[in-house]
């Protein structure tokens, strides 16, 4: 007897034996492969430690120390060390939020961070900008853009970004380099994210080793270069929520960079308390503004050719004219400086004018006038160049700067990025000893 009924057609229980093998099966293999691997368990108890809070407070940042491994004992070393299985989400977009003038000072600490510590790389100067970032929103960081990037700068050997005490401001980046990094900072501090590299807060070269290495998570790769967050609660995202603060610092190490960051107390000291024959500060505040823009740049005002123009039109670069008297400058700054708040003008004598920011050494020392006005200070000083021109009164004379020191410069081991550093050279920062470290190990460099 066949297993057909009598008009020849498969009886019903073989159309439900089909329809087992070929639904049933597959969808049992399928329930088979999404179980949960053996070591998910342990991995769900992680995550969730890591996201409870400790009463602890967030961890010290102690100054750079890494052992001494050549190249290819520091690579297998790194190599070593795996990547966390966690997941690494990508960072919340930061976006700046205090005034004009915060945002051009941050602006340039970040760009300086990216330009020194990655060069003219644009990947790698996205990667930095997002780790400073991060560091801003930690509370174990300072609360602002150059509190972080310039974080132990008076220390030798205890700056959190290297190239702000090793010497590698001596450097000047292009012209073009620099508008580079400048653009991608705004994009960062206008809420562009660099995702691979999440939350990290940490990173190095993969051919040195700092002693945090093998105690914090590594979480990506760029490049030669490794990243790294804390681990636990501290390296999670609630742990990023904190904001950034106004009243970002004025640096004064980068001002011939960045015109953001001149007119500081170094600047300011010793300027004469001229009052221009427009009146007081908030007398020339007063008045009408002049339209001076793009447009204007190249072209002849008040007997002076404008160079350039900083970023919120709140300092302005210009070539005196060859028959201009050293008497009427003063004078010279009411065209630019009428009807601005904050106002700056640095002039060069005709023939030695720079082509625009930023500014060599070299340029800052030969500049051969400079007035700055803010009228919410009541500040308002003009002075010369007293070696070109020799002043009766020597308070009106400009502060010399001290050329920084040769002895201090990083040496030139290695081929350098652009003519800005070399790019091993990226921060470091110790937190722990690794488990298992190398026998042997270099002291702190002294000053």
């Amino acid at each position: 007897m066949t297993d057909e009924t009598s008009n020849g057609q498969p009886h019903r229980a073989m159309w439900l034996l089909w329809l087992a093998l070929f639904v049933g099966l597959p969808a049992l293999v399928a329930a088979w492969e999404a179980r949960a691997p053996s070591g998910k368990p342990q991995l769900d108890a992680v995550a969730a430690a890591r996201f409870k809070r400790p009463t602890t407070p967030p961890p010290a940042v102690a100054p750079v120390r890494i052992y001494a491994l050549d190249r290819s004992e520091a690579e297998a070393f790194n190599a070593a060390i795996p990547f966390s299985r966690l997941p690494n989400p990508a960072a919340r977009p930061f976006i700046f939020s205090g005034s004009q003038t915060d945002l051009a000072r941050a602006t340039d600490c970040l760009a300086a961070a990216q330009i020194y510590e990655a060069g003219d790389d644009a990947v790698g100067e996205r990667a930095v900008a997002q780790v400073v970032l991060n560091r801003v929103r930690h509370p174990a960081f300072p609360k602002t853009v150059c509190g972080v990037v310039f974080q132990g700068q008076e220390r030798a050997t205890g700056c959190q970004f290297t190239f702000t005490c090793d010497g590698a401001l001596t450097r000047t980046p292009t012209q073009a380099a620099w508008e580079r990094a400048r653009d991608i900072a705004k994009s960062a501090l206008a809420g562009k994210v660099y995702k691979p590299v999440g939350y990290a807060t940490h990173y190095h070269t993969d051919w040195v080793v700092p002693y945090w290495s093998s105690s914090l998570d590594k979480i990506s790769s760029v490049g030669t270069h490794l990243f790294f967050r804390w681990r636990g609660w501290w390296g999670t995202p609630p742990a990023f929520r904190r904001t950034g603060e106004n009243g970002e610092p004025l640096v004064e190490r980068i001002a011939r960079l960045s015109a953001a960051h001149q007119g500081g107390a170094d600047g300011a000291a010793g300027l004469s308390p001229l009052t221009l024959a427009g009146g007081t500060v908030a007398d020339l505040a007063a008045r009408p503004q002049q339209m001076i823009g793009a447009d204007s740049l190249g072209h002849m005002m008040a007997g002076v050719r404008l160079i350039a123009i900083a970023p919120g039109a709140k300092s302005f670069l210009v070539e005196l004219g060859r028959t201009t008297m050293p008497d009427n400058w003063p004078a010279m700054a009411q065209t630019f400086c009428a009807g601005r708040p904050e106002c700056r003008i640095m002039a060069w004598r005709a023939g030695t004018a720079p082509a625009g920011l930023p500014l060599s050494g070299d340029q800052m020392e030969s500049m051969a006038f400079a007035y700055i006005h803010n009228s919410a200070t009541g500040l308002q000083r003009s002075l010369w160049n007293c070696i070109q021109t020799p002043r009766a009164n020597k308070d009106e004379c400009m502060r010399q700067r001290i050329p920084a020191a040769t002895a201090t410069a990083p040496p030139a081991a290695a081929p350098e990025l652009a003519g800005v550093r070399r790019k091993e050279r990226f921060e470091v920062v110790k937190i722990a000893p690794p488990a298992t470290p190398p026998q042997v190990m270099v002291p702190p460099v002294k000053p």
